[in-house]
């Protein structure tokens, strides 16, 4: 079979599964330089010609090329993910990405985000400008829910209600998340000036945040607003994004004492793997009053 043929139908196969755009475009990118190399290089434009020497040159090529190792680690399982889909639709015996030696990627101990910190973002953006409370809002539903920056950007009017919200997570995935007392007071603030804003203009859709100019809010603009935040109170030495706030969220829903499985549930995480990489920025002194708190000699008095 044509290896070309079959990317395309993988192709599809994916965008069936409704994988976001960002996705759909990163793997567009990676399988075209597999195939270019493949076919120019290594002279294979059969799909079972390929074989683990052919991927373990190409990955070659990358280190040569000066990638670091977590953008090669991570370009490698959009090609094994190609390949364990050739397996399964009986394209292939076995998947050649398996032997291909991958190169180990150093642990990096994230700082995270601190309460004080955190609240100092939010009140940078003042209750009465809509701009202003809509990013207060945000801010604090990403804080307070874990919620992604395309997930936020993607909110519905409808899928925000008095006690949850339905959240639409990556590959269209469905789940639950929660609103609390001191979150929902910020919504019903940024509710009604987005009422009042867009009561003699044009709201072009029925997303819950949106741009000034009543166009959907976009990913960027999320980060651009987080950014902001992170100036007006001068964080420095540190990554800020709205990524950090999932960080933040899974810290402190782990002191709260919730379970890992629980955790990973509201985060929309398919592996309970992927949330315990979350936890690694905890730092000493959170470790030290969880442990203080789990104590059994401590706990004695309460029992």
């Amino acid at each position: 079979m044509q290896i070309e043929d079959v990317l395309k139908e993988y192709e599809y196969h994916c965008l069936a599964r409704n994988f976001t755009n960002k996705t759909m475009k990163n793997k567009r990118q990676e399988y075209k330089q597999l195939l270019e190399y493949l076919q120019t290089k290594r002279g294979i434009s059969e799909l079972e010609s390929v074989t683990s020497y052919d991927l373990d040159a190409y990955i070659r090529t990358k280190r040569q090329k000066g990638l670091k190792a977590q953008s090669i680690v991570s370009m490698a399982k959009q090609v094994k993910a190609f390949f364990s889909w050739c397996v399964k639709e009986e394209y292939l015996i076995e998947n050649p990405m398996t032997k291909v030696t991958l190169p180990k990627v150093p642990k990096v101990l994230l700082t995270g985000l601190t309460t004080k910190e955190v609240v100092n973002m939010m009140e940078s953006f003042n209750n009465k400008d809509y701009l202003e409370i809509r990013n207060k809002a945000i801010i604090a539903m990403m804080a307070d829910c874990g919620l992604r920056a395309m997930e936020i950007a993607g909110l519905k009017e409808v899928d925000v209600r008095d006690t949850d919200i339905k959240v639409f997570g990556k590959g269209n995935k469905e789940r639950m998340v929660f609103i609390s007392p001191a979150l929902k007071k910020i919504l019903i603030k940024y509710e009604r000036l987005k009422k009042q804003y867009f009561k003699d203009r044009i709201q072009y859709n029925d997303n819950y945040f949106l741009a000034y100019q009543g166009k959907a809010l976009s990913t960027v603009a999320v980060y651009n607003l987080v950014i902001e935040a992170s100036k007006r109170v001068g964080i420095k030495g540190k990554r800020v994004s709205p990524h950090m706030f999932r960080h933040y969220f899974a810290v402190q829903s782990i002191m709260a004492g919730i379970d890992v499985y629980s955790l990973s549930r509201l985060l929309g995480h398919s592996n309970v793997s992927t949330t315990q990489i979350y936890l690694q920025s905890l730092q000493d002194s959170e470790l030290s009053e969880k442990a203080m708190s789990s104590s059994p000699l401590m706990n004695l008095k309460n029992s």
